[in-house]
């Protein structure tokens, strides 16, 4: 069994296996976690925080993530198509998840520059 990212607050917990987060976006001082089974969790963090306990936590699981722009986080598994003229990334597991995002340009520029490194 893996790692699990877990966020506490003083009125919660969540514990949660990396490979079920789908995304991370940002909503003003919170964050919502979009998870692959549709559900959705409102953070009381900020991106910025959740990206370090994400770092800290999870290992080398970690790089599982990777943040695009300031206001999202995302699973590189679910990184299904990304069009940078649209702003659009879809992220999906071709199977029952499937979310269309907005991004900036560069920020899917750099991100498809990413991938194809790793993909040579």
């Amino acid at each position: 069994m893996g790692n699990y990212l877990i966020i506490s607050t003083s009125n919660d917990l969540i514990r949660i296996m990396p490979d079920r987060i789908v995304y991370i976006s940002s909503d003003g001082n919170y964050s919502n976690l979009i998870q692959a089974d549709g559900e959705s969790r409102l953070l009381s963090y900020q991106l910025g925080q959740i990206e370090k306990m994400i770092n800290s936590q999870l290992e080398s699981e970690g790089s599982l993530f990777v943040r695009i722009g300031k206001s999202l986080i995302v699973n590189r598994n679910f990184i299904h198509y990304i069009n940078i003229a649209k702003q659009r990334i879809i992220l999906s597991d071709a199977t029952a998840v499937n979310y269309t995002l907005s991004a900036s340009r560069e920020a899917l520029k750099l991100l498809k520059e990413l991938i194809e490194k790793e993909g040579k």
